[in-house]
């Protein structure tokens, strides 16, 4: 199958050198498109599915598989094209999610010979400057303290300590006042000051935050956090850490295929800042094709 692989070049990290060192030996298989500026991974994306590439692949972390996932969607490219996926960034959540391995020989291995698996899709619809947009994301999605910590992050500072900036902007993000979010799904409202949404199981790495979540079951796992204080944090830090679970005692749960999602806060998507709500929650059933192990 024609493959066209979509990297950036200037991507720090071991796993990003590794690839850097083997892009010769891996160009002779594939197509690879190099971004220079964000939003040039979708825009290369939809120009790799109208040149008739049967698998586009993000090379990166998840900001890259949101972008080149929303491009196949700008050219309706979802039913002419397998996404793949080649795990180079800090967290990898979607790469884990399909047990892709963290390895570039072997996540190679599974882009060039591995089974086309078909997924859910989840798409946010919402209002940017009185226009209407959709976001597609794979994974997750999250509003309020969650959010708020992404459009925090010092992306410079993320490039030398990693994960680490997420928790130091969380930790900046607890000291703000935080907005109350209403989520209305399946007659059932429920209102707290972190709301995560899961396509899969995983969130911000191996935790396990949406246990009853599933790539094809048609439903997202929506976990409501009533309070997102430091003693919140605090209570929930042993399961966290040590289960990668979160204590069910402290938190809402509801499996719906649409939702609305309400409050003076932003979201964001697949770890990257969208924009602000309300914002239309729903779920395509198996309209996505990815290459899996």
């Amino acid at each position: 199958m024609r493959t066209c692989v979509i990297f950036n070049p200037a991507a720090r990290g071991s796993k990003a050198r590794h690839f850097r060192a083997h892009l010769d030996e891996l160009a002779g298989q594939s197509a690879f498109k190099a971004t220079g500026a964000p939003g040039d991974a979708r825009r290369l994306a939809a120009e790799a599915v109208r040149d008739g590439f049967e698998i586009v692949a993000a090379a990166g972390g998840d900001g890259t598989v949101h972008e080149v996932l929303n491009g196949i969607g700008d050219v309706d490219g979802f039913e002419k094209v397998c996404f793949g996926v080649l795990p180079l960034g800090t967290v990898n959540v979607f790469a884990r999610e399909l047990k892709i391995s963290m390895k570039l020989e072997h996540a190679w291995e599974t882009l060039r010979r591995g089974k086309v698996m078909q997924m859910d899709l989840p798409v946010a619809e919402f209002s940017a400057n009185g226009v209407r947009k959709r976001n597609y994301f794979a994974q997750l999605a999250g509003a309020g303290l969650d959010a708020r910590a992404i459009e925090l992050v010092d992306w410079q500072h993320k490039k030398k300590i990693g994960p680490m900036a997420y928790v130091i902007a969380g930790l900046k993000a607890l000291r703000e006042r935080k907005p109350q979010i209403i989520v209305r799904a399946g007659g059932k409202i429920l209102e707290g000051e972190l709301v995560l949404i899961g396509n899969g199981k995983f969130y911000g790495g191996p935790f396990e935050v949406f246990p009853q979540a599933g790539l094809g079951d048609g439903l997202l796992e929506v976990c409501v956090l009533p309070r997102a204080s430091f003693l919140t944090m605090f209570r929930c830090a042993p399961d966290f850490l040590f289960r990668q679970k979160l204590p069910e005692k402290i938190v809402r749960r509801v499996r719906a295929a649409s939702f609305e999602m309400s409050g003076e806060s932003g979201f964001e998507l697949d770890g990257e800042w969208i924009g602000k709500l309300p914002a239309t929650f729903s779920i395509a059933p198996k309209k996505l094709r990815v290459i899996a192990p």
